[in-house]
Order: C-alpha cells, then structure tokens, then sequence
C-alpha cells in the first residue's frame, strides 16, 4: 500500500501511532495524533463489532469483478469487500481513507446477507472469489460469519492483515496474507504477536494457505524484509515495490516509473543471497489502474 507523505506527517505518526501499532490491544483507544482524531472514530467502529449471529460490519467499498493485484493471488478475479477502521496509520498508505475520517460519511453497516447480496449484484453467478480488505478486517471478531455465508455460496476468501491481531476465523481463510509493515511505514512490528499468529497457523487445522508479504521502498525497508525471511524461512514469502506516488491521476504516467522501480527491485533481490525463496511481483492493479478506486 503505497506512497510516502511529508516529513512531517511521518513524524506524527511515528510519535503517536506508533505506540498503539505495535501493541494491538490498544488499537481501540483514542489517538490524539489521527487526523483531527478521526481515526480513532473508524477504528471504534470496527472494535465494536460482536458476533451477534446478525452483526452488522462497517463497509466502505464493495467493487468489481477485477484481478487481485497483489501477493499470493496475484492476477486472481476477484470481488472486493472493503472494511472501514485500522490500527496501523502508515505514513504511505494508499487506503487512508479507511481510517483518517475522510470517508466517515460512506460506511454503511452490512449484515453477511446485504453484503452476499451486493456482491451477487455486481458479480452474478461469475464470482467464486472474494477479497476482504481494509482499513485491517482483522479488527471485526465477528467476520467468521461473513466468511462462512461465502464458503456456503461456494466461494473462496483472500484477506490480507498486518499481523497485529489474531482472529480465531483466520483459520477458515483460503488465502491469507499476512503483511507485516516495514520501517518507512512509521509503525513497529510486534515480534511476538507475529510469531504467535504464524504458530497459531501452522497449528490450527484450517484447509487454507497463508503468506507472508512486504512493501519495500528502500534499503532500511529490504533490511527488514530479510529480517522476515529469516525469521520465518518456511512461510511462502512475497516481495514488491511500493507506489511511490498516491496523487498522479493518469495510469499511463504511472507506469514507466513503476516499471523502473519494478526492474530496480528485482536486481536488487537477485544479488542478495539471504532472500533465495522469494517471489518478486508489481503492484498489478496500479499497473493498469494507477490510483482509481474501486477497481
């Protein structure tokens, strides 16, 4: 998810959401340090949620059919279901208006009925894949429900999450990726809570695929995926280049820059001996869309 922003938002990020990162069990309390404290108001929305039997979810977007653009799935057709709220507040998120209040006005509250529904209208009988994503769907305790009303529907389940919260549903997930953010981000990795997500994984029983994937910006950034890759050798592992631009609105100008940035990274891996099992990809979607939405 991509692009850096001024020196000075970092900075706030980096001083105050920061601290609530890198301990996902205080994602729910205020953040003085959001943009004008709204996305402590998206990420109380998610916190909120119980599994009720008839939860209602908080839902910015529901779109396509489209390709899956990143990760494991890569290429993937595809609908999205778009969750509103986030504990993280990446410096270079291309999503931020899942959780920087900008979008507050769009969040409808779906049950996992409404939300089949939508996805019927858009798809029809076409669809056998569904991508949660967010904003951090992990936040919503009750989503088991949602996923198991596309698993009656004959559908597959992709989400990806940055690992800083665990969900018993994970399990029941077909394709999960597990995102962890690097140091340009602003946020801090819990070591731990990672390690105890990949473990609770590898020993739950699910029928499903998980995987491990990071955006790289730099070389502190390729650092710290080394450091991922050695920590979890096992772990299916995906690498690709971060959109370094969230306010170009033209695709074709986009695309040389990222194919540049694509080729750079690709070089850079193929001389680096500690990353031998490791998939290189693009950001597809902004390959052929650039910054729209909903695509």
């Amino acid at each position: 998810m991509t692009e850096r922003r001024g020196q000075e938002q970092a900075a706030m990020h980096r001083s105050g959401a920061t601290a609530h990162a890198s301990n996902g069990s205080r994602a729910s309390e205020p953040d003085a340090h959001s943009a004008n404290g709204a996305r402590a108001v998206d990420v109380t929305l998610a916190n909120n949620a119980r599994s009720t039997g008839q939860e209602r979810f908080p839902v910015l977007e529901i779109f396509g059919p489209t390709v899956q653009g990143e990760g494991r799935v890569i290429g993937r057709k595809t609908l999205f279901v778009r969750t509103a709220g986030c504990d993280y507040a990446c410096a270079w998120c291309d999503s931020a208006f899942t959780w920087d209040g900008s979008a507050k006005d769009e969040i409808e509250r779906l049950d996992a009925a409404q939300i089949v529904e939508r996805l019927a209208e858009l798809g029809g009988e076409a669809f056998a894949h569904v991508t949660l994503s967010g904003g951090n769907p992990a936040l919503l305790p009750g989503l088991g429900e949602l996923i198991d009303v596309l698993h009656a529907r004959g559908a597959e389940v992709a989400l990806e999450t940055q690992g800083s919260r665990w969900q018993d549903w994970f399990v029941r997930i077909d394709q999960l990726t597990l995102s962890p953010k690097p140091p340009s981000s602003g946020m801090e990795t819990d070591w731990a809570r990672l390690d105890d997500i990949l473990s609770r994984l590898e020993g739950g029983g699910g029928g499903g695929e998980w995987s491990l994937k990071v955006v790289v910006f730099d070389e502190i950034d390729l650092d710290y995926a080394i450091r991922v890759h050695e920590r979890y050798p096992d772990v299916s592992f995906y690498v690709q280049p971060g959109n370094a631009d969230l306010t170009e609105p033209e695709p074709a100008r986009m695309l040389s820059t990222l194919a540049v940035q694509y080729e750079a990274l690709v070089q850079r891996i193929m001389d680096e001996p500690r990353l031998q099992r490791v998939s290189v990809l693009p950001q597809l979607h902004t390959w052929l869309w650039g910054n729209k939405r909903g695509v």
